[in-house]
């Protein structure tokens, strides 16, 4: 069953994609095993924690297991999402939402993203046998439209804001076109990104950071880290919940912006496409997590986001500029206190520059 993270109501898993009030939809419970095994074959997958995900089927192309790596001179760990097979940390939650889409019978997806969602998603549909339909901003970079088109998927481009064409994508979904494997709307895609989550945990010999850092839009891999260390602390295997924190571009920072932590004289942050986000739907649900964990969210500019992605790209970690946003945060929350002087700090580097 699914249940509305606003009124309650239930709702069977095969239909609908969101509750008749409007808000997102969440599995009615989480899936908790009963004791944790010695070691993990680290071959499967996001599917080694097969029994904290809510899905029958099984599809994958060896993502998971990404490296977790010192990083002294930001005086952090990353976590190297970017190595995952299409290139981002949407591997997880697209094998999740895929092996969904088999179990409730579909043979279409659709699916709306700026790049990395959608190929994420067409990759991993090619891979099941599924067709797909990726809704694509008319302005997204053509070297991701290319390689979203090679995965055999129809891409439809949008004009217009990020915001049309999430609405292009649900008109279709609405019509009948497709099964909606939403990265910022389906429960099962946050189900995969929460396994960020035990990996990191797994790595660190099932102790946990102080802090986790991630970049911030619709919150895909915010709440999934959220979610993941909660699901842990539930289970016993670990005794705390990191503080999670979100970075968010300037001009599309609607949780920072709320926290006062957006700078004045800034321009709105182009750079960072990835997360340019200005109502995402799960917006409460990431303000819980904030408010639940001690977390925080800031904007970065432009400017900072260049810089940190010509700074890592110096040290060996080729990033988007998205990406970019989370180290370049760094000194902002060490400055407000969010992250105190020895603070064990892991930093997600979502994506691979193209």
């Amino acid at each position: 069953m699914r249940t509305c993270s606003v009124c309650d109501r239930e709702y069977p898993r095969e239909e609908p994609w969101r509750c008749s009030c409007g808000a997102p939809l969440d599995y009615a419970s989480q899936p908790l095993p009963d004791s944790r095994p010695a070691q993990f074959s680290r071959t499967s997958g996001v599917w080694d924690f097969a029994d904290f995900l809510p899905m029958d089927e099984r599809v994958s192309l060896g993502e998971g297991w990404t490296p977790l790596v010192d990083a002294p001179g930001w005086d952090a760990t990353f976590k190297l999402e970017y190595l995952h097979p299409t290139g981002s940390f949407k591997d997880r939650g697209a094998a999740t939402v895929i092996a969904e889409a088999l179990g409730v019978g579909a043979d279409r997806v659709l699916e709306d993203s700026s790049g990395n969602a959608g190929l994420a998603v067409a990759s991993y549909a090619a891979r099941a046998g599924l067709d797909a339909e990726i809704y694509v901003p008319a302005s997204a970079k053509e070297a991701k439209v290319r390689r979203i088109e090679r995965t055999g998927a129809d891409v439809v481009p949008v004009e217009g804001s990020r915001e049309s064409v999430t609405t292009a994508c649900i008109d279709a979904v609405e019509s009948g076109a497709g099964w909606y494997a939403s990265h910022a709307w389906n429960p099962a895609f946050f189900a995969g990104t929460a396994t960020a989550a035990y990996e990191i945990a797994a790595q660190r010999n099932w102790s946990v950071p102080d802090a986790v850092v991630t970049p911030l839009g619709h919150g895909t891999l915010f709440l999934g880290l959220y979610r993941g260390f909660r699901a842990l602390e539930q289970a016993g295997w670990t005794d705390a919940i990191p503080r999670i924190l979100g970075t968010q571009a300037v001009g599309y920072s609607p949780i920072a912006d709320e926290e006062g932590s957006t700078p004045d004289d800034a321009a709105a942050n182009d750079l960072a496409d990835g997360i340019h986000i200005r109502d995402p739907p799960r917006a409460q649900q990431v303000r819980h997590a904030i408010d639940e964990t001690g977390g925080a969210a800031v904007a970065v500019s432009a400017a900072a986001t260049e810089r940190e992605r010509d700074r890592l790209s110096g040290a060996g970690f080729h990033v988007e500029p998205t990406c970019a946003t989370a180290t370049a945060a760094l000194p902002q929350f060490r400055e407000r206190g969010e992250l105190q002087d020895g603070d064990d700090v892991v930093v997600a580097l979502t994506g691979r520059n193209d």
